[in-house]
């Protein structure tokens, strides 16, 4: 085959264009610090990174729920905690109206007090996180306790279903209690009986039933105390799980990245290298193509 000018010409710009590439190449990897940066560059390592990108957003979204949930959980373990409080000091109320050192208007005030910390328990009954009520088991538009304008308290929506959030591939955890232990219309009707008993001064020492209806009324508030630790206890083993979930969900989020990373993050010190060889192959072209050119009369003369 015969080897034309022309030929050697294209050769030369054709290498020289390939250099050029091979530099850009180089130089945009140094700049983005990414070993692709279309997914023609690499399919497969384009791929991969779509796969972690994948993982990672359900990662953060299993992170929101779990937000949710300890939302939930620690609102209701608070909720919970002051509800055990104020039925303590019901019951030290109902004590102390059974001594004959009270009279009656004493047992009245006391009466108002336990109405008041009947009306913080509907209150806690009713709490709300993120605008969801949480002690209304699965409805959570509604509150437990309807109050109407006279103060009356109805339960007409109220709900004891489990709340279920996923937190990890397949895996649920129940975000609220079962508010039937820890905020029953029994509970209330007891603190209505209380305050009755007090206002109607039947809860003296020496009557008739009063100390039978004191003992009532202490063996009621015990079983609802007990009712509200046991279900603190069941949330508390829930949150112990939900810490292990939380921290299962940081470590793999950890290693996404890190693969990831492996497979995108290009080796900076390589690619440095890399474009300081190309560099001096272009350079190593350009001189040869100065010699491949079509020689003129002035080179004859020299």
């Amino acid at each position: 085959m015969r080897v034309t000018q022309n030929m050697l010409n294209n050769n030369m710009l054709n290498n020289l264009r390939q250099n050029s590439a091979e530099m850009q190449r180089s130089m945009e990897q140094l700049s983005t610090g990414k070993k692709i940066n279309r997914p023609s560059d690499d399919p497969v390592v384009a791929m991969k990174g779509v796969d972690y990108r994948s993982e990672l957003s359900k990662v953060d979204q299993f992170e929101r729920n779990m937000s949710e949930v300890r939302s939930w959980m620690d609102t209701s373990d608070e909720a919970m905690n002051e509800a055990g409080q104020s039925l303590q000091r019901i019951r030290e109320l109902v004590v102390q109206a059974s001594n004959d050192t009270y009279d009656q208007d004493d047992r009245a005030n006391m009466a108002s007090e336990v109405e008041e910390i009947k009306n913080h328990l509907t209150e806690l009954a009713n709490s709300k996180v993120n605008n969801k009520y949480i002690f209304n088991g699965a409805n959570t538009l509604e509150p437990r306790f309807d109050i109407d304008e006279e103060g009356n308290r109805t339960s007409e929506n109220a709900n004891n279903d489990a709340v279920e959030i996923e937190v990890s591939d397949g895996v649920y955890i129940q975000s609220n209690i079962n508010p039937d232990n820890a905020f029953s219309e029994e509970m209330f009707n007891s603190l209505d009986d209380v305050v009755g008993a007090l206002r109607g001064g039947d809860l003296e020492e020496g009557e008739d039933g009063a100390e039978a209806r004191v003992s009532q009324f202490l063996d009621e508030l015990d079983d609802h105390s007990q009712n509200l630790v046991n279900e603190r206890a069941d949330l508390g083993a829930r949150m112990n799980r939900a810490d292990l979930i939380e921290n299962r969900l940081s470590q793999q989020k950890v290693t996404t990245n890190q693969l990831k990373s492996n497979n995108e993050d290009a080796d900076m010190a390589e690619v440095i290298m890399n474009l300081q060889m190309q560099e001096n192959v272009h350079r190593a072209s350009l001189g040869a193509g100065a010699r491949v050119l079509q020689p003129t009369l002035m080179d004859f003369l020299n």
